[in-house]
C-alpha cells in the first residue's frame, strides 16, 4: 500500500468517525458540448455528465480572501479523490471523476481546483 492509498484509507476513516458530523453529499454536474457530426453537417446535442461523493465545506480564513480571487462568500470544499465517481442515472459508477472548473456541485460553480501532493484529495473553490 503506498502514501496516497494510506492517506485516503486514512481520510476516509476520519470522514467516518471524527468528521461524521461535519461530511456532506457532494453532488456534481458538467456540460459537455457536442461535438460536430460532419454527417450530419451539425453538432450533436450537449450532455450532461453527472458525479457524486461526499466531502467537507468549510470558509476561507480572513487573510486568503484577497477580494478578487476569493471572496468573503466563497466556500472550499475538501474532498476524497477516491471517493468521487461518475453517476450513470441512479447508479454510482466505479469510474473516478476530476472536478473541473465552471462544473456545478451542490449549487455552486467550481471556481478553482486544486490537488494536495500525494493526489488523494481535490480542493474546490465554489462560488454562489
Amino acid at each position: 500500500m503506498g502514501l496516497r492509498d494510506e492517506l485516503q484509507a486514512d481520510l476516509a476513516l476520519a470522514f467516518d468517525t471524527d468528521l461524521a458530523d461535519a461530511v456532506a453529499a457532494v453532488d456534481g454536474s458538467r456540460s459537455v458540448p457536442g461535438a460536430y457530426d460532419p454527417e450530419k453537417g451539425g453538432s450533436t446535442p450537449a450532455t450532461t455528465l453527472y458525479y457524486t461523493g461526499r466531502g467537507v465545506f468549510g470558509r476561507y480564513q480572513d487573510r486568503e480572501i484577497d477580494g478578487t480571487r476569493i471572496l468573503a462568500s466563497d466556500v472550499r470544499l475538501k474532498v476524497l479523490q477516491n471517493e468521487l465517481h461518475l453517476k450513470d442515472g441512479e447508479a454510482v459508477t466505479e469510474e473516478p471523476v476530476a472536478p473541473a472548473i465552471d462544473d456545478r456541485i451542490s449549487g455552486y460553480r467550481i471556481m478553482n481546483v486544486a490537488q494536495d501532493p500525494a493526489k488523494a484529495a481535490w480542493t474546490i473553490q465554489l462560488r454562489k
